[in-house]
């Protein structure tokens, strides 16, 4: 819902104290209570973000996590847990959600994520129930309308991420030129405390230009790991043992699409476990 760790950790601090404070012999149903809370704080604090977000230096990329980790536990299985994650938890969705009004982005993971009933969620957002179905139709078209028609399975995913890798390590253009999408986007989130491109870059000439920049500038004092992040295959930058960013990319009919590496400092404080092998 807000796509940063600190913010939803709050809204659930505040929940818990609320909790503490209610007249909990009075509540029927303790799930629904809480469900209900902390959807209307995630929506208040959600159009604070908004505000905050607008004046933000740069594209602004939700915080990247591991999810590999004991920290996640779960009681699927690990290919069906790293499914469910890549597809509620990716970078590529949240940025999709970033467009959505908070309550249409509230309305919309309450029904399509938890499966809640329309009644229900009319109810946690004091609306009707017509207005709620027009929100979560709205949404889940402008979702959908980005989101690929196929999923590509994680092996197929990572492997193009190898690829994407090993075209910028050998300086190949023709090779890394084969994996983008014509129409390609790139978003690099410094947050005005790095060096980061100030706008969102489109195409793949363009994508392309900038990427081999990049590398040929910083390559040489950085060690690239494969890690998994929001559920999905990511790379980690790494100078001086300390990380300075995670890169995800988007995937659809076997090219990238969006390439999306977060540099802000104060966004990579959760990407460390689960680190997988030096590329």
């Amino acid at each position: 819902m807000l796509g940063d760790m600190d913010e939803a950790e709050d809204v659930v601090q505040d929940a818990y104290l609320r909790w503490h404070q209610a007249d909990q012999e009075a509540v029927r149903s303790p799930e629904a209570w809480l469900v209900t809370v902390v959807s209307r704080l995630a929506v208040d604090r959600l159009r604070r973000l908004n505000t905050e977000r607008a004046a933000y230096p740069g594209p602004w990329l939700p915080e990247p996590i591991a999810t590999d980790t004991p920290a996640a536990p779960s009681a699927l299985p690990a290919p069906d847990r790293r499914a469910e994650l890549a597809s509620d938890l990716s970078v590529a969705l949240l940025v999709l959600l970033e467009r959505l009004a908070p309550e249409e982005r509230a309305a919309f993971l309450l029904r399509e994520v938890f499966g809640t009933e329309y009644a229900e969620i009319a109810r946690i957002l004091e609306r009707s129930q017509d207005a709620v179905r027009q929100m979560v139709h709205r949404a889940r078209t402008r979702v959908h309308d980005g989101r690929p028609r196929v999923a590509t399975p994680p092996d197929a995913h990572e492997r193009l991420l190898e690829r994407f890798l090993a075209a910028l390590a050998a300086d190949d253009e023709r090779a890394l030129l084969a994996l983008l999408a014509p129409d390609v986007a790139l978003a690099s989130d410094g947050g005005g405390r790095v060096h980061a491109a100030r706008r969102w870059i489109h195409g793949a000439e363009n994508v392309s230009r900038f990427l081999f920049g990049v590398v040929r500038k910083f390559a040489q004092d950085g060690t690239f790991r494969l890690t998994t992040l929001n559920g999905e295959p990511a790379v980690l930058v790494f100078q001086g043992g300390v990380p300075t960013s995670a890169t995800t990319i988007d995937v659809a009919d076997g090219r990238i699409r969006a390439v999306h590496s977060v540099r802000n400092p104060d966004k990579l404080r959760r990407v460390l476990e689960g680190v997988g092998p030096i590329v």
